[in-house]
């Protein structure tokens, strides 16, 4: 699982000459961590991880000299290797991002590798994609699969060679405010994907099926208000609404309340981190589970209250403020680490290659 964020300078734009202030986040899943403890000889118990172990650090992987001088960015993607950048022009840039492990873990499993800190990364440009409008890029989503990007701009989605980033002809999905990928999706067809989306009609979200050549709408669902942001999991997406939570089933029409957020204060953070179960960002600066039944099975983790933006890489949610990268476990809810990063805007993850990285750029 990828881990990704971005930081930005008080006094300027995100932008290619500020990369480099600020470094690369690379953090890994330290479950194997938590295996090598045991449960001090008792079963069934948690591990015991204290906050000075290092779930997660801090690696550079990329730098100024990898984008154009002057470019905004406003969202990324990752797959694999590859990172796509999006700015506020327009334009869609992929980068190649190898990573490299020095001499002390080399020949050493995969899985050990991880274990020593001496990880960096080689990083190449591969290609650009100017999409003609000079609109932000509002969000990207990979698939793998389908060797498929897709690409939220001017309210629309294009549909995108991942390696060319050619547009696919007849893919565009017009009146799109926000989008998600559903992970668990019901079709059942290895060759398209299901993406959710916030149309730009009141108060209504729609699914489609997106394949590798064509798109088709599925289901048209109405929604108590409308929604500003969503994830979605088998038929049920979790919207935040103008100031509450709620649970939709799409295929039965049933929205279950789930609790309020302070609209006014924050923005609305929804994950999924597991089968229908979601991570929310609540009231008090509390990070709170929720399950599709509109229970929670597990107790809150507390986030600073100005919380920006949250990740999970199972056992960890990560979350970040203007200050810190905090990371909690979701087995017994405790704080485990603590990361100072200052000015940071985004925290995302992503589906990696197996060698559970992160990065901060």
């Amino acid at each position: 699982m990828d881990l990704c964020t971005i930081g930005k300078s008080d006094k300027q734009p995100l932008s290619a000459e500020n990369l480099a202030c600020h470094p690369s986040f690379v953090g890994r899943k330290l479950y194997n961590n938590c295996q090598k403890e045991r449960t001090n000889g008792r079963p069934g118990a948690l591990p015991s991880l204290a906050m000075s172990v290092q779930a997660f650090r801090l690696v550079c992987a990329s730098g100024k000299d990898h984008l154009p001088a002057g470019i905004q960015i406003e969202c990324l993607e990752s797959s694999g290797h590859d990172l796509y950048i999006g700015s506020s022009d327009g334009c869609i840039h992929h980068l190649l991002l190898v990573e490299v492990n020095g001499t002390e873990s080399a020949g050493l499993p995969l899985g050990q590798q991880s274990d020593y800190p001496n990880t960096s990364f080689t990083t190449s440009r591969q290609n650009q994609r100017q999409l003609g409008v000079k609109k932000p890029i509002c969000e990207l989503k990979a698939s793998s699969a389908l060797g498929r990007l897709l690409v939220l701009c001017d309210n629309t989605i294009f549909l995108l060679c991942n390696d060319s980033l050619e547009p696919v002809p007849g893919t565009k999905i017009r009146g799109v405010l926000s989008f998600t990928l559903n992970e668990n999706p019901v079709s059942g067809d290895p060759f398209s994907v299901e993406v959710c989306l916030i149309s730009s009609k009141k108060r209504t979200v729609q699914i489609f099926s997106v394949g590798q050549e064509r798109v088709q709408i599925v289901r048209e669902v109405s929604t108590p208000e409308q929604p500003c942001s969503l994830a979605a999991d088998g038929y049920y997406l979790c919207l935040a609404l103008s100031s509450r939570y709620v649970i939709l089933n799409y295929n039965t029409g049933h929205c279950q309340d789930l609790f309020p957020y302070p609209s006014e204060q924050k923005r609305p953070i929804i994950k999924r981190i597991s089968r229908q179960e979601f991570l929310l960002a609540g009231p008090g600066g509390l990070g709170m589970f929720a399950t599709v039944a509109g229970i929670s099975q597990r107790a809150p983790v507390r986030w600073s209250e100005n919380v920006i933006g949250a990740a999970v890489s199972f056992p960890y949610v990560l979350a970040l403020d203007e200050e810190f990268i905090t990371v909690h476990s979701m087995l017994d809810q405790q704080q485990k680490q603590s990361l100072p990063f200052k000015e940071g805007v985004i925290l995302q993850d992503f589906e990696g290659t197996g060698c559970e990285l992160g990065f901060l750029i």
